[in-house]
């Protein structure tokens, strides 16, 4: 049976007018103007006359002599057996339809800027602020060598997507697969004392989603929030570009974690309270016992919610973790969970555990998000979680992070003096808080340390205004401590620099 010959379509170039006369000097135009504005650029490779000339329903010699005038001119280029593509040379500096074109993108750009929406700013700032740090130390969840999966992932991925569950397929549950809620709430029961059924479990692609989920679902028009002080910026950003900034109560925390008595002074009605009482993020230290019951009772009293995000709870290296608040208070706590940590943060996925009465709640939010997360990975991680392959690698992941901490505190301490930096106090996570001498600006040190091949994120944004304190986020997950020996030592020099040199000095020009 003959095959139909692929007739491409090229909407950048406009109709041809027939009755004009000159199809061929029309269609070299056509093709000028299109490679003017932009809409094909060099290196671009068009279609055959052949196709082409079947696309426009002209005659091939049509095509054949408009891409012969335009290679003359120097727009095209071709060579023996190879397709006719835009001439590389227009992209050069002194080429002048390379720099008509760049001209229009800059012009367009400046226009497109004078009309943006009010909130575009705003978004534009936060993909600004969680832009990836590069792969090296010390950004936080690299997970390489003894850190990343074993090779069982790739196997079980290999069988899963083939022909198995993970094949390709229609629509599927908005709370995502099954299997893989029913690993997690077995997962969540034995770890963390969590105790639910998979009718409680939304799949998300992280804990961001699942922190968004919660603001949608929890929050009225006029309710207040409770948010710790320091935070995730994920947090805080989510209500600040929801519009709700102004409900937005920052509550200080201290050594014992978030100040209940302080909520309650500032809002006592407020609706949510979103806390990180296993690993208080960015800070580290655990809710205490004692506010674990404050902030329970507050919520009974209050008919509030706590959102539980169980940020780092794998990994505590003495003594067991602190159970979750959701154990204590099933109907009022929301638990949050995810992946990222202790597999990969590529993978995307994570999960909401919710009351029963919000389970249709948080799934109809979700399907207005994505409708429901991508389906392959999640039957691999169900099948890497019920062969018992989870539990096995988070007790190696934890031994190696053990080690980690303990020689990048000791580099550190080696390395700089107290009055100018020192770690805060913790027995868990996959990072270090390294405070600052309270002079310096850690942004400004940030950028001095990534011009010194070293990746750290600044404490002080994460503070409410006025209320920041100069410190760097130090990830120690998937380096070796030689990588991460050498990183202290350019560190600590920029640091000592800083002070030295009162580049870094708030306040400083």
């Amino acid at each position: 049976m003959a095959r139909t010959p692929l007739v491409l379509d090229v909407p950048a170039l406009g109709a041809l007018e027939r009755g004009a006369g000159n199809l061929s000097g029309q269609l070299a135009q056509l093709l000028r103007e299109a490679i003017h504005r932009g809409e094909i650029v060099p290196g671009d490779a068009l279609p055959s006359t052949r196709l082409l000339a079947a696309s426009l329903q002209v005659a091939r010699g049509t095509v054949v002599e408009a891409y012969e005038q335009l290679i003359a001119e120097g727009f095209l280029e071709s060579q023996r057996g190879a397709a006719t593509r835009v001439a590389e040379a227009l992209s050069g500096a002194g080429a002048g339809a390379g720099t008509r074109v760049r001209k229009a993108h800059t012009a367009h750009g400046r226009a497109s800027r004078t009309s943006l929406p009010e909130p575009a700013a705003r978004f534009a700032q936060v993909a600004r602020e969680f832009t990836p740090l590069p792969p090296m130390p010390f950004a936080v969840s690299v997970p390489v060598g003894l850190t990343a999966p074993a090779d069982i992932w790739r196997r079980l991925g290999n069988r899963v997507r083939a022909k198995g569950p993970g094949a390709p397929a229609g629509y599927d549950d908005p709370k995502g697969a099954l299997p893989l809620r029913e690993a997690i709430a077995a997962y969540a029961r034995k770890s963390r004392s969590v105790h639910c059924d998979a009718g409680q479990v939304i799949i998300t692609s992280g804990t961001q989603q699942g922190l968004y989920l919660a603001c949608q679902v929890l929050l009225g028009s006029k309710d207040q929030a409770w948010v710790e002080d320091p935070a995730y910026r994920g947090i805080t950003a989510t209500l600040e570009n929801n519009g709700r900034g102004s409900a937005m109560i920052r509550v200080p925390v201290d050594d014992e974690g978030i100040d209940v008595e302080a909520g309650i002074r500032q809002a006592p009605h407020a609706k949510v309270a979103f806390v990180t009482p296993s690993h208080q993020y960015p800070l580290g230290m655990p809710l205490s016992m004692a506010r674990r019951s404050a902030i329970l009772a507050w919520a009974r009293t209050n008919d509030a919610w706590v959102v539980e995000d169980d940020y780092d709870s794998e990994f505590r290296y003495e003594g067991y973790p602190f159970p979750s608040l959701h154990s204590s208070e099933p109907d009022r706590v929301v638990y949050l969970g995810t992946f990222s940590k202790i597999l990969f943060p590529s993978l995307r996925l994570g999960y909401v555990i919710v009351p029963h009465d919000l389970a249709d709640a948080f799934c109809g939010a979700r399907v207005l998000m994505d409708r429901h997360p991508p389906n392959a990975d999640q039957h691999v991680l169900a099948a890497f979680m019920a062969d018992g392959h989870l539990e096995r690698h988070i007790r190696r992941v934890r031994n190696v992070y053990a080690n980690h901490r303990a020689q990048l505190i000791a580099a550190i301490d080696a390395l700089l003096p107290q009055e100018v930096a020192w770690v805060q106090p913790g027995d868990q996570g996959m990072h270090l808080v390294l405070w600052l001498e309270e002079s310096l600006d850690d942004r400004e040190v940030v950028a001095m340390a990534a011009r010194a091949g070293v990746a750290v994120r600044a404490v002080s944004p994460m503070f409410s205004p006025g209320n920041g304190r100069p410190g760097l986020v130090l990830g120690f997950g998937g380096f070796s401590n030689a990588q991460m020996e050498e990183a202290a030592q350019r560190l600590a020099a920029v640091i000592t620099d800083a002070v030295r040199s009162g580049v870094g000095r708030r306040g400083a020009g």
